[in-house]
């Protein structure tokens, strides 16, 4: 490109404002993306929001349509709540505008399928917000899975959670999030694995959600709002005779639902536990081997804290990038549509009370 990628962000509550910071972190260095435009619904909301980041250039909108319509974007930022992700993404797209959405990817299956079809018909970008994939620790990890040193890999533990951590604002409304703890983070856990595994097909899911910490007025309070899940644990049978064993919670009573660990008939890898996976590990990963009939384990040295870029540079650059050079996406629709579909069964196997086959359709 001859100019500066020109971008918007529509919806300018708290995720906005990582957003705008990295693109302007970018241009800092690099001089390639400005920020062009800003739409909120609340009144006023955008403008003071470019008041903020300090973006007086930048024109103000309360209706994105009008936004798509009257400026000249290449890209933009979805980082409005879960029910408008679908929304905003596919009307970017048939404006012929990139897109980078925030997670979930969005509420429903049908959402998600909406919205890859949209891409595939514009010939833009839609990248999903999974900055943890460019976390040191995460590509890391995914290296030791896909080298072959685990063997086949066949079982997985993982989630994560707060002993006591519900957010508020839109986070915890069906009307406004649609889900609760298990898109908001469990997202994340589900993509650090499946994404080390080149995301498999997805076969069945059995699941419990449950909220009863975010409706006790004993224990959050908001609990008069609350109406989404702060609890899930699943049960995911995946292609290749692979099965996951995942919980996630906003609440519990407990420090922790327990380390990520992957087994493989060559090895085994714990990744200590943390609350919801959004960058780097809290700690060193360790490896589990038999060899020469001797049982060992060694942790896996990390690049030190120092030498570690910051994900969000990579989920921002990446994406300007991607723009730039017209594409590939940077975090693949095809393959958060996966985790997404799995987030969409383990809420129709609770609400069942059965196992449910996962069927994804066509793009």
């Amino acid at each position: 490109m001859d100019r500066k990628v020109r971008i918007g962000i529509i919806g300018c509550g708290g995720i906005a404002d990582a957003h705008a910071n990295r693109y302007k972190k970018r241009e800092r260095e690099y001089g390639d993306v400005e920020i062009v435009a800003l739409c909120d619904i609340a009144p006023h909301r955008a403008e003071g929001f470019g008041r903020i980041k300090d973006l007086p250039n930048a024109r103000c909108y309360e209706n994105h349509i009008e936004m798509l319509e009257k400026e000249d974007l290449d890209g933009v930022s979805v980082c409005t709540y879960n029910r408008e992700h679908a929304r905003c993404t596919i009307d970017a797209l048939k404006h012929g505008v990139n897109v980078v959405c925030e997670k979930p990817m969005s509420v429903t299956l049908e959402e998600a399928v909406a919205m890859c079809k949209a891409e595939k018909e514009s010939g833009k970008i839609l990248s999903v917000g999974f900055q943890p994939r460019f976390a040191s620790d995460m590509k890391q990890m995914k290296e030791i899975v896909r080298s072959g040193e685990l063997g086949k890999v066949y079982y997985i533990q993982t989630g994560g959670g707060r002993r006591r951590g519900i957010p508020g604002y839109t986070f915890i409304e069906d009307s406004t999030a649609g889900i609760g703890a298990v898109g908001d983070i469990g997202c994340y856990s589900l993509d650090m694995v499946l994404d080390a595994l080149n995301y498999p097909k997805p076969l069945t899911v059995t699941a419990f959600v449950s909220d009863y910490f975010g409706k006790n007025p004993n224990q959050y309070n908001e609990a008069d709002r609350f109406s989404v899940d702060d609890f899930a644990a699943a049960f995911i049978r995946l292609e290749g005779g692979i099965v996951i064993d995942f919980r996630i919670a906003w609440a519990m009573n407990v420090d922790t639902p327990g380390d990520t660990i992957i087994l493989g008939t060559e090895g085994g890898l714990r990744i200590p536990s943390d609350d919801c996976w959004n960058g780097d590990f809290k700690d060193d990963m360790t490896m589990y081997k038999t060899i020469n009939g001797e049982n060992i384990e060694y942790k896996i040295e990390r690049m030190p804290a120092d030498k570690k870029p910051h994900c969000w540079d990579g989920k921002i650059g990446s994406f300007v990038e991607a723009i730039k050079n017209g594409g590939p996406s940077p975090i693949p629709s095809s393959q958060i549509l996966i985790n997404q579909a799995i987030i969409d069964a383990m809420i129709k196997s609770a609400k069942l009370g059965k196992e449910v086959e996962v069927v994804i359709p066509e793009i």
